[in-house]
């Protein structure tokens, strides 16, 4: 599975929890929140003013280093 901008922080972090530590290096505290539940990731990044291509570069790399 690959991480796309336009999933929902909630269901990544639901399937992924090895991406919580990414998440929070980048600044996106309110993963816990309710709105992380249906807000995309690609949302979040632009309430936060996070470059959301280089958080997904991110993202997959945890994915990819997981498998490994």
């Amino acid at each position: 599975m690959k991480i796309t901008k336009d999933m929902a922080l909630g269901e990544v972090i639901g399937k992924h929890p090895e991406t919580i530590e990414i998440f929070l290096k980048y600044g996106l505290h309110c993963i816990g929140c309710g709105m992380a539940a249906m807000e995309s990731i690609d949302d979040g990044a632009k309430a936060h003013g996070i470059n959301v291509e280089d958080l997904i570069k991110d993202l997959n790399k945890a994915l990819k280093n997981k498998k490994n």
